[in-house]
């Protein structure tokens, strides 16, 4: 049985080190993307059981990134394998180059994603019922997915849908990239997006168009959410799936300094949410929570640590 499945684009990541990209001559290759790092994390850290539904080219450059997964002890009998034509035209991989930020110039981030198999991905090309069948217990994307293209969006709308037929909680952290809308309507279409899917959530990370420009708007198509501030560090989902799927023992990891029995969030029950909320709680990055499935994670807890 697999407690947590990932549907997202792996990247192939090119770390230059301490240098820069513009100079390096030689880069460390690892796996990496936003919706997929919370099941490595899950399963490295945690000992989760995890699956990533994703698509790549079949080359040698896709079974890198397959090889790298594997190491990450993450399922990938759910990959879906396109044909290559061996020079990228019709489908590619994606890979990402990332340089450390050093005092107050800042991490540089260069991605080449145009064109890949995962961003062809459409509704009907995953069985998802086969997916969700074994007993899948959490089910996690993004906006980083839906924004690869036009046809993400409907393929994360399926499997949202098909996840909640089948009873698994569904994650959902919008995780805005603006280069993913440049051209393509922006913020507010990320924005449309954002609010579209997060009706198939029960937990939804980040405030693009959930929380509004006000720390007051919390309330979106006739639900309530809870808030949680994950100030001072952005975090993803993973902090929720942990306080969920780890909620039977009693434990919960801390925000800051990860022990466990701690945690370093301000939360409120939903029904007892207060009519406004403070600013400091925008801190960078909310957490909004629907009432159903979150268990323990609305408890407020406190870690001792600075």
């Amino acid at each position: 049985m697999t407690d947590v499945v990932a549907l997202c684009e792996v990247m192939l990541r090119f770390d230059p080190g301490e240098g820069r990209i513009r100079t390096a001559r030689s880069f460390q290759v690892w796996e990496g993307g936003g919706e997929y790092n919370v099941v490595r994390g899950l399963r490295r850290c945690f000992g989760l059981r995890t699956a990533v539904v994703t698509a790549l080219a079949d080359n040698a450059v896709g079974r890198l990134v397959e090889d790298l997964v594997l190491q990450g002890g993450v399922d990938t009998s759910l990959i879906r394998w396109v044909p290559g034509d061996g020079i990228g035209r019709t489908a590619r991989n994606g890979l990402n180059l990332v340089e450390r930020g050093f005092g107050i110039r800042g991490a540089l981030g260069v991605s080449d994603r145009a064109h890949t198999a995962v961003s062809q991905l459409r509704k009907g090309d995953v069985d998802w019922d086969t997916v969700f069948a074994p007993g899948v217990r959490w089910f996690h994307t993004g906006g980083i997915f839906a924004g690869l293209s036009e046809t993400t969006v409907d393929v994360a709308e399926e499997a949202m849908a098909a996840a909640r037929r089948h009873g698994v909680t569904v994650a959902y952290d919008p995780n805005h990239r603006p280069s993913l809308w440049a051209g393509r309507g922006g913020a507010d279409r990320a924005r449309e997006v954002d609010l579209r899917l997060a009706r198939q959530a029960d937990v939804v990370v980040g405030a693009l168009g959930l929380a509004g420009m006000r720390p007051d708007a919390h309330r979106r198509h006739g639900h309530q959410y809870g808030i949680v501030s994950l100030h001072p560090w952005r975090r993803s989902v993973a902090e929720a799936a942990l306080r969920t799927l780890l909620g039977r023992s009693g434990l919960a990891p801390c925000l800051q300094c990860g022990a466990l029995g701690g945690g370093g969030v301000l939360a409120h029950r939903v029904g007892q949410l207060p009519d406004s909320l403070p600013d400091n709680l925008l801190g960078r990055g909310l957490g909004l929570l629907p009432g159903a499935h979150v268990g323990p994670f609305v408890d407020a807890l406190r870690c001792a640590c600075p």
